[in-house]
């Protein structure tokens, strides 16, 4: 989907190898950075990590949509793994 319809497959590739240096804006680094934190280590999120991105000009309703949908995701990849799911062919690109 990224591909698809964000980014092109240079650009897909650079954020895959090391997002920190592929090109993208200070706030889209901050929220990847948040969410791995939420994903390795949830409990770790602190005050701070929210305040960084309030301070990139994300709202609380947005920080919000960006926890949740880390969460999903964590949700339904454990979900999948746990069961023994295999990823369709496409998304094995």
């Amino acid at each position: 989907m990224l591909r698809s319809k964000f980014y092109s497959a240079d650009q897909v590739e650079a954020i895959v190898q090391d997002y920190r240096t592929a090109g993208l804006s200070e706030q889209e680094v901050a929220l990847i950075d948040f969410a791995i934190k939420m994903t390795d280590h949830a409990y770790k999120i602190s005050p701070r990590d929210v305040d960084r991105l309030r301070g990139l000009g994300l709202s609380d309703e947005e920080i919000v949509d960006v926890a949740a949908t880390a969460a999903q995701r964590n949700f339904f990849s454990k979900l999948v793994d746990a069961l023994g799911g295999e990823p369709e062919e496409a998304l094995r690109r």
